[in-house]
């Protein structure tokens, strides 16, 4: 099997909600509007029914649906990259659904409740992958960490086109990225490394230090122009724009988020509601912020408008 080609990934990384109504169904019609939103902010490529779509959550019919609907609605404006995972028939389940569905990549998701060891690992993504041909990038948290060693040896799985980081050891991640880009051939300097740890943009000025500029920005589900001013700022090395918006908006929204378990979700899905978003509740065991949460969530995201008005003025 040929390398695929490197994969175009560029500018904010949109991970929408899946919207459900109040009986927690599927509502396509609102994913569309949900969609058209992100793309209409800016959004250079959509992961949909990953992390914060809920993944875990969606039946194997309801991720092919999703994922229709989103290509539907994109029409080949940006990427649709689609979650899979689970158990390793149902990960390779989900990897071929999405290459049958016209995915133009798989954010694959650790192995369900269990772990191995390094090699394991390796087999898993193997297995998942197939004889597929969609590229492939490998979510490392959880159940699946990689060695180095380990991360290494995915460059002889041809689909795999990236590693997508949300275990936030910066020096093992660090040394990851040195053992791949350290292999003289194409296809390691084409490798694609991800942040993907909650609220990146905490993160994402140490990420870009050791080579990891690209992160998934949930904020761009409900506050897109505070996302990308900070990317923004960013890629242009402004400390000061960035230590504004951390300071302003994002360090408190994530001491909010630390409060509860899943509210790296359901915050999200909280405030998109609150712009008047239709994307509906969370299924369990994520569980909604309460009335007091909800009150200073809306102060924070307020705040962080405040601040954002007077940047560049």
């Amino acid at each position: 099997m040929e390398h695929p080609t490197k994969s175009t990934l560029d500018g904010l990384l949109a991970f929408p909600l899946t919207p459900f109504t109040e009986h927690l169904d599927l509502d396509l019609d609102v994913l569309a509007d949900t969609v058209e939103r992100h793309l209409e902010a800016g959004a250079g490529a959509l992961f949909v029914a990953c992390g914060t779509g809920e993944f875990g959550s969606l039946s194997p019919h309801e991720h092919a649906a999703v994922l229709a609907r989103a290509r539907d609605v994109t029409a080949g404006r940006v990427p649709v990259w689609v979650g899979a995972g689970g158990g390793a028939a149902t990960a390779r389940a989900g990897v071929a659904l999405a290459e049958e569905g016209g995915a133009d990549g798989v954010l694959l998701m650790p192995p369900y409740l269990v772990s191995g060891p390094p090699q394991g690992l390796v087999d898993f993504v193997r297995h998942a992958v197939g004889d597929t041909r969609v590229p492939v990038v490998v979510y490392h948290r959880a159940t699946g960490v990689f060695t180095p060693a380990a991360a290494a040896s995915l460059l002889g799985i041809p689909s795999v086109a990236g590693l997508k980081d949300g275990c936030g050891d910066i020096e093992l991640m660090s040394r990851i990225v040195t053992g791949i880009r350290s292999v003289a051939t194409r296809r390691a300097e084409d490798f694609l490394f991800f942040n993907g740890l909650p609220t990146a943009e905490v993160s994402a000025r140490a990420y870009a230090a050791i080579g990891v500029p690209r992160y998934s920005s949930a904020v761009h589900c409900f506050a897109p122009e505070i996302a990308h001013r900070f990317h923004r700022a960013l890629t242009e090395g402004d400390t000061g724009v960035m230590d504004a918006l951390l300071g302003g908006f994002y360090l408190p929204l994530v001491a909010l988020r630390d409060e509860t378990p899943g509210f790296a979700v359901s915050l999200v899905k909280a405030a998109a509601r609150l712009r008047g978003d239709k994307v509906g509740p969370v299924r369990p065991p994520l569980a909604e912020p309460t009335p007091e949460q909800i009150g200073r969530l809306e102060e924070i995201v307020a705040e962080g408008y405040t601040v954002l008005g007077a940047l560049d003025r």
